[in-house]
């Protein structure tokens, strides 16, 4: 099929455009075959010409003077105002994909992120390419800082935010819900961007009865939170470099596993079941199951038990020092973690009546004690 479909771009490629070196940058080539005034008109007016004209390479996906004609009129009166430039931005600079990316490569493809940072769907089949909906008619288009490949229609990225593209859907109510009551509402909105694995209205109806009303009440706001930032990361992170990773960091702080497991990919135990849902601030993928952050002090007890599990055989073949030495330096790494205040003035008291201690012997056991001591309270806030 690779075959049919090249040899289908190739021949489109013939016609559209006169003869030219491929000394012209995008914006000359593109003004010298006179089927891009409005193109050339949007770039002038988002300031993005000397852009284009710069050292790239760039890859443009370009409407012709057709495709912009498919716009109710309006739309491109209102856009050309010096006020909507930022929104004028936005939709060219989709247009454009950073790099050269030739035929060849495209049909290798799922999509390509724009300049804008929103991802462009491609699809492709033997009567052609398409990106975003749009067909490829013309392919290759050298360019002394890049390559164009001309389409028929303008693609839009998407205007509205996470939350918005949420609610559009319909299916994420009380996704919604809890991010308002978590107060978390306001900074999946803001400019971000995010990465959100959001769970379906379906998912959190999995949970034990009275669980989701239990974590809406204002005293378990904290808690809500934590739950919901552990389904956020940071950034845009496309399906492609989810699959990549063996785990993802969320803003809550601890990492979440990915995998693939019965031919579905999975984040933690919940399957994704639908991936790179575009928003102006971030990207989407559609969960089934809640997920839920390990227990708080849950990796400081599983370090405390290594430290035992490797101290102890030291101690009793006698190497008191060194069982010492491998429980201060555990307290000192843990320091650093988001233990509670309390905890971290627990651990300096310790190291310090430990380091006013002569006696390795008694040094060692001045440091169990003290593991043992944030061992049982960690496990007690459980």
């Amino acid at each position: 099929m690779k075959f049919g479909l090249l040899r289908v771009l190739a021949l489109a490629a013939v016609g559209l455009f006169p003869a030219m070196s491929q000394a012209d940058d995008i914006v000359d080539t593109a003004v010298g075959a006179g089927q891009f005034k409005t193109l050339a008109a949007a770039l002038k007016a988002a300031n993005l010409v000397g852009t284009l004209k710069g050292s790239g390479p760039f890859t443009v996906f370009a409407p012709t003077d057709e495709a912009f004609a498919k716009l109710p009129p309006e739309t491109i009166t209102e856009l050309l105002k010096p006020e909507n430039r930022k929104q004028l931005t936005d939709i060219l600079t989709y247009h454009v994909v950073a790099g050269k990316v030739q035929a060849k490569d495209v049909i290798k493809l799922r999509g390509a992120v724009a300049v804008n940072g929103q991802r462009i769907d491609v699809q492709f089949g033997d009567d052609g390419v398409k990106v975003d909906g749009a067909k490829v008619v013309t392919t290759d288009i050298l360019c002394d800082n890049g390559v164009i490949h001309v389409i028929d229609s303008v693609i839009l990225p998407s205007s509205k935010t996470i939350p918005e593209t949420a609610k559009a859907a319909g299916t994420f109510e009380t996704l919604l819900a809890a991010a308002n009551a978590a107060g978390l509402a306001e900074v999946l909105g803001s400019a971000g961007p995010f990465t959100v694995f959001a769970p379906t209205d379906e998912a959190f109806a999995k949970l034990p009865a009275g669980t989701v009303e239990t974590l809406l009440k204002p005293e378990n706001k904290d808690k809500l939170a934590d739950i919901l930032k552990y389904h956020v990361v940071a950034g845009r992170v496309y399906s492609e470099k989810v699959l990549d990773s063996k785990a993802i960091k969320t803003l809550q702080g601890a990492p979440a596993a990915i995998s693939l497991r019965d031919g579905m990919p999975r984040i933690q135990d919940a399957k994704i079941l639908k991936t790179d849902i575009d928003a102006s601030n971030g990207v989407i993928h559609v969960i089934d199951s809640v997920i839920l952050p390990p227990p708080k002090g849950a990796d400081a007890r599983q370090r405390l038990e290594d430290a035992v599990a490797k101290g102890a055989p030291l101690f009793n073949a006698g190497h008191h020092s060194e069982c010492a030495s491998l429980y201060r330096s555990t307290m000192n790494e843990l320091m650093s973690t988001s233990l509670s205040d309390s905890m971290k003035t627990h651990m300096s008291r310790v190291i310090s009546k430990a380091d006013q201690t002569h006696c390795n012997t008694e040094k060692a056991w001045v440091l169990r004690r003290g593991i043992d001591q944030m061992y049982t309270q960690l496990a007690s806030q459980e």
